[in-house]
C-alpha cells in the first residue's frame, strides 16, 4: 500500500512536467528506482518501503498513468499482472476505482544514459527551502527565456559567493540574480549557461524534499540532489552550447 500523493510525488520527481514520459520501474528489495532522460539531462528516483514484488516494469506513458492516478482517493494498492515472464498490467485501487495501465515491454524503452561525478567540483551548495522558492519566482518572473548563467564571483567584502543569472545574456535585456554566499567555491572566474527551465521543474517537482544540494564543475556538469526520509532523487544536467 502506498499513499497516492507519495506515488505521485515520485512520478513528478522524474517526469519533470513531461520531459521523461517512457521509463522503467526497477522495483528489488521493496526498492523502487527509476532512471530517466537523455544525454544532457538525466534523473534518478529511488523510493525506499515500495511493498512490491521485484520487478522491472515498462512505463510507456507516464502522462496516462498520472491521469489515471489522479482519480484516486487517499491510499492506494498496487498489484501487478503478468504473462509468463512479462509484466502486462499494473492494477491500482483505493476504496472506490480499481483501475489498470497497460504496461509496455521494457526492451523498447531501450538504455538510460548516466554520467559520473567529476574527480573535483568548483561549486558545492546547500539550497534551502527560500532559496528553491527564490529561484522559482526568479525565473517565472523571466518565463519567456530559459537562459540562465550560474557564475562565481567574489563580492565587495572578499567574500566567495555564487550567482544565478537570469535572462538573455545581452545589455538590452531583463535580468535577476540571486546571490547565494554559503557553501564551498573553489573556483571565483567561472560563468556557466544552463537551461532554465529544466532546472526549474527540478527544483519545482523537489520542493517537498527536506534536503537539496547542488554541485558544479568547471567543466559544465551541474548536479542537484534532493533527499527525505523516503524518497531521494538525482539529477545531472549539462551545460548548454
Amino acid at each position: 500500500m502506498i499513499s497516492k500523493s507519495q506515488l505521485t510525488s515520485v512520478i513528478s520527481k522524474y517526469y519533470l512536467n513531461g520531459l521523461n514520459n517512457q521509463v522503467k520501474w526497477r522495483i528489488k528489495d521493496k526498492t523502487l528506482t527509476i532512471y530517466a532522460g537523455e544525454a544532457g539531462r538525466v534523473c534518478k528516483v529511488i523510493l525506499n518501503g515500495f511493498q512490491l514484488e521485484d520487478a522491472e516494469l515498462g512505463v510507456f506513458d507516464t502522462n496516462k498513468l498520472n491521469k489515471l492516478i489522479s482519480i484516486t482517493n487517499g491510499d492506494l494498492v498496487i498489484t501487478l499482472e503478468k504473462l509468463k515472464s512479462i509484466y502486462t498490467k499494473m492494477h491500482i485501487a483505493d476504496s472506490n476505482f480499481d483501475l489498470t495501465y497497460s504496461l509496455a515491454d521494457t526492451l523498447i524503452l531501450g538504455k538510460n544514459t548516466w554520467y559520473d561525478d567529476p574527480e573535483e567540483w568548483a561549486i558545492e551548495l546547500d539550497l534551502t527551502a527560500e532559496d528553491i522558492d527564490h529561484l522559482i519566482k526568479a525565473k517565472n518572473a523571466l518565463g519567456d527565456t530559459s537562459s540562465m548563467l550560474i557564475s562565481t564571483t567574489v563580492d565587495f567584502d572578499s567574500n566567495n559567493v555564487c550567482e544565478f543569472l537570469f535572462g538573455d545574456n545581452t545589455g538590452f535585456s531583463n535580468k535577476i540574480t540571486y546571490l547565494i554566499q554559503n557553501g564551498t567555491i573553489n573556483d571565483t572566474n567561472l560563468s556557466i549557461p544552463f537551461n532554465s527551465d529544466i532546472f526549474k521543474d527540478i527544483l519545482n517537482a523537489n520542493k517537498d524534499q527536506d534536503t537539496c544540494s547542488l554541485k558544479m564543475s568547471k567543466e559544465g556538469i551541474l548536479k542537484l540532489t534532493f533527499g527525505s526520509e523516503t524518497i531521494n532523487s538525482e539529477y545531472f544536467i549539462a551545460r548548454n552550447e
